[in-house]
């Protein structure tokens, strides 16, 4: 006689292993088979109905704890600004705020938003907040593609369509045709039900009515309804009512997440002051939590304040030696403050936890060649290039392999390296900018003009397309183009001597006319 288990505690079962579509399955046909079950004390049904919900919600769920990206909409149009001119080291969106310790734009690359490139790719990283629509469209807003993001809410729209793949029948739930009301008095089946619909249906409307009601069945004394009251707010842009339902969650409960979500409203707000004193408040209830002094970490580095922000990650280092983000970053710091060798000694400990890919190799090549480790040097490159996922990925290492290339004064190899960038990425203006000096090198003036015009137009936040423009066009006689390229240097990088001293003698030559 054959035992079989029983469908509910197998469906739990595979819903503890992680087989999602396999719960999922497991459910639906044990509602099929006996919808309306009402002899036992807990209807089945509803059990089965709450587990199912949970294992749809697992499929789609993404951790609304790390800062998301902004889209266009939500830069350009956004009427939340607390003051147009902020003072300097107070804002996250004026470029130029450093509080000092970071290396200058001559040494360590910059973003479009004039903050240097961090050494970990987070959401929000890759550019600031652009100034004007047409910088907000040519910057890319992700690691994976150079396309803008034009919405927030896309992804979060692309993700609710989820709920229809899930049933060929249609939704699981028909939220137009729930009671909210009966729902949010039933403690065992509404936090399922409201998850199931902010994140698998991304139905924030309804999750919030749901929120509203249950918080008001439980006498508005339950932390979790205000921290996800808070959520729903904060998806739909009402960032200070969001603030409140967070600050009367921590009121009632202190549990590190809220602080990192109160801390993300803030950093909407443009408010990273008060970001900081609310991670450092949270440390004090929980002393070396490393999401807090990671948050900290992140501030810091967005505020051009490099050295804090090291340290920072020092202190994330000593309570989880693992931290990825945490050694790339360290790594990164290292390099860019001329140190390869202990930037090498990062990247191999990351090699070691078992990070593998082409970005890795790209940067161990790179310090390997700074550290005079020549007979590592292109042996990473060749397998950062045979680990390549992306065009783009490809045009990054071959441009750092034309630096190699030039270090050793193979200039033909530069120049064929710099081709191949760009025959991958055809954006790339660093190359575009190189590729100028090398062609100017064999007297191909109006050559390296073209480069350099492209280069500047690309990125106009680099500083070394126009300074290289000016020089040539004062070489050929265009002083007026030669001032103007340097005024661009100069706003790109004001600190920079060399185009300090080519604008004094301009300004003395038109005073002589």
């Amino acid at each position: 006689m054959e035992v079989t288990m029983d469908p509910l505690f197998l469906a739990w079962s595979y819903f503890r292993r992680r087989k999602l579509q396999e719960c999922s399955d497991i459910c639906t046909k044990i509602l099929q088979d006996n919808p309306y079950d009402q002899d036992s004390p807990l209807p089945i049904a509803e059990a089965v109905w709450s587990l199912k919900t949970r294992a749809l919600t697992e499929m789609v769920y993404i951790d609304e704890v790390e800062v998301d990206q902004e889209g266009i909409a939500e830069m350009m149009l956004d009427e939340s600004c607390i003051a147009q001119v902020a003072r300097p080291g107070t804002s996250l969106r004026l470029p130029g705020t450093s509080q000092g310790g970071g290396p200058t734009p001559a040494v360590r690359p910059m973003t479009q938003s004039g903050r240097p490139l961090t050494g970990f790719v987070r959401p929000g990283t890759q550019s600031g907040r652009p100034g004007t629509m047409e910088q907000a469209i040519k910057t890319p807003r992700t690691a994976s593609t150079a396309r803008p993001v034009t919405s927030a809410s896309g992804r979060f729209i692309r993700l609710g369509t989820a709920s229809m793949l899930t049933n060929p029948d249609g939704p699981f739930i028909n939220l137009s045709r729930l009671n909210l009301a009966k729902y949010s008095q039933k403690p065992n089946l509404s936090r399922t039900l409201f998850e199931f619909i902010f994140h698998h249906e991304n139905d924030v409307k309804n999750a919030l009515d749901l929120a509203a009601q249950a918080t008001e069945h439980a006498q508005f004394k339950d932390w979790w309804w205000k921290v996800q009251l808070g959520k729903c707010y904060y998806r739909l842009g009402l960032y200070r009512e969001a603030e409140k339902q967070f600050r009367s969650a921590l009121n009632h409960q202190e549990i590190v997440d809220i602080y990192l979500y109160l801390a993300k409203v803030y950093q909407r707000l443009d408010q990273p002051i008060t970001a900081l004193n609310l991670f450092k408040q949270g440390l004090d209830h929980f002393p070396g939590e490393v999401t807090l002094l990671t948050g900290i970490a992140r501030i810091h580095e967005e505020m051009n304040n490099i050295s804090s922000a090291t340290e920072y990650y020092k202190d994330v280092l000593k309570q989880d030696n693992t931290h990825v983000e945490a050694i790339a970053c360290i790594g990164s710091n290292h390099f860019y403050t001329d140190q390869p060798e202990i930037a090498l000694r990062f990247y191999r400990r990351l090699l070691q936890m078992g990070v593998y890919n082409c970005q890795l190799y790209n940067n161990l090549g790179l310090c390997c060649f700074y550290a005079q480790q020549y007979d590592m040097t292109l042996s990473s490159f060749e397998r950062a290039l045979a680990l390549a996922a992306s065009d783009e990925e490809q045009a990054d290492v071959w441009y750092n392999i034309g630096h190699v290339a030039v270090g050793i004064a193979d200039v033909t190899l530069a120049y064929q390296c710099f081709k191949l960038a760009l025959a991958f990425n055809n954006d790339h203006a660093e190359a575009y900018n190189n590729l100028a000096v090398l062609e100017l090198r064999k007297g191909r003036v109006e050559q390296s003009k073209a480069f350099l015009q492209t280069a500047a137009s690309l990125a106009p936040h680099m500083y070394e397309p126009h300074f290289n423009l000016s020089i040539l066009s004062e070489k050929i006689g265009d002083r007026q183009s030669s001032y103007t390229a340097a005024r661009s240097s100069e706003d790109s990088f004001p600190e920079h001597v060399d185009t300090q001293q080519l604008l004094k003698q301009l300004r003395e030559h038109f005073a002589v006319l």
